[in-house]
């Protein structure tokens, strides 16, 4: 069995990169090629990168194409670039637009890797001989005689478990992630080691298709009349202000909420906090930080990579990131069926918002996950 837990030798293995242009997976497909293996680097383009070319800080930006073949003919390795911009903007841009002007808060990377890169990539790299895929990210694959298994990466700093828990069972047994058990550092190091381009290129930090973070000019743009002018009101209603779009805010938001020219704190002196956003009414709702406080939400869309085809409907202790820069909390799952749940937490957690991920984890193992939905 080679290094990948394939009964092959590495020479006769294909393994597909995802080659996004940056260094975790430009030394992935350094590692694999140095042990031997049949590597292909495939870079996806995803969007119009005329507009973005400029900012370093998205990943799959247009220097990334250039950075990506750069290092694919430094190693020697056949690279194709893959025109998947009409799938990423169904699937994950209008998915992204649709989900903030319904008042939610929406994580577009987890849906990338739900649709465009396991999804269809996966498809794409079985068509052309793939025995697997191999990726930058920081997470574990464990075998297990039961199965495969995904676990967080040992570089607690760097681990993307919360972005990948909509990887299926399935996808498990074609995805490999060299990258889960080393620090960014020694990931650096070895581009350095190859000499590559990349090798101290910063890490990407914004949305690929949202240019310095700005959310709302990139929804207006593509559906236009989003951002529709409506009051700001307390929990008893009433009206503190005027906003611009509930598009330009977020639940748990503290700073810029533009009350009437207050600094944004109740009459009492106390910090304002977005509580609540009603696009139906065109309403933000605003309160003090006590205010975010939740002890039980609903969570549909579940994929489940725990023992079983689903998550047990009685009831089990897991730990759960209900943000991604958060650690776990401790909570309770139940009412599982059909893909829905309860999290019931220990402690009360805030700035919980409709639309993003709860994930699920026991010890280190990522059990998986779904959307907030209330």
């Amino acid at each position: 069995m080679n290094s990948l837990g394939l009964h092959k030798s590495p020479e006769n293995t294909r393994v597909i990169v995802a080659m996004s242009g940056g260094v975790d997976s430009s030394v992935t497909a350094a590692l694999l090629h140095e042990e031997g293996y049949d590597v292909v680097g495939i870079t996806l383009q995803l969007y119009d990168y005329g507009k973005s070319s400029l900012n370093s800080r998205s990943c799959c930006a247009g220097q990334d194409v250039y950075d990506a073949k750069h290092v694919a003919d430094r190693l020697n390795i056949p690279h194709y670039v893959l025109d998947y911009e009409e799938t990423f903007k169904k699937d994950v841009i209008d998915n992204f637009v649709e989900s903030y002007v319904k008042g939610e808060t929406p994580i577009p990377c987890v849906t990338c890797n739900q649709t465009v890169k396991f999804r269809d990539l996966l498809e794409t790299a079985r068509e052309i001989g793939g025995d697997v895929i191999a990726t930058g990210h920081y997470i574990r694959l464990v075998n297990r005689t039961q199965g495969q298994e995904l676990h967080r990466a040992v570089d607690a700093s760097r681990d993307q478990s919360y972005f990948l828990f909509a990887t299926t069972k399935s996808q498990l047994n074609f995805l490999r992630f060299p990258l889960g058990g080393l620090a960014k550092n020694e990931v650096r190091s070895l581009a350095k080691r190859y000499d590559l381009i990349n090798a101290e290129k910063p890490d990407s930090q914004d949305i690929c298709f949202v240019p310095q973070g700005n959310y709302s000019s990139v929804i207006e743009r593509l559906k236009p009349g989003a951002s529709e002018p409506g009051e700001i009101v307390d929990l008893e209603g009433k009206v503190l202000g005027r906003h611009k779009g509930i598009i330009n805010y977020t639940i748990g938001q503290r700073k810029g909420l533009g009350i009437g020219g207050r600094s944004g704190d109740s009459e009492d002196g106390k910090p304002l906090y977005v509580i609540k956003l009603d696009p139906e009414n065109k309403k933000v709702i605003v309160g003090n930080r006590s205010d975010l406080s939740v002890r039980k939400i609903s969570v549909d869309g579940i994929n489940w990579l725990g023992e079983g085809d689903e998550a047990p409907s009685c009831g089990i202790k897991i730990s759960v990131k209900v943000r991604s820069t958060q650690e776990p909390v401790l909570a309770t799952l139940s009412g599982c069926g059909g893909g829905r749940g309860i999290l019931e937490f220990l402690e009360p957690e805030y700035g919980v918002a409709p639309g993003q991920a709860a994930v699920f984890y026991t010890d280190t193992r990522l059990l998986g996950g779904g959307w907030i939905s209330g």
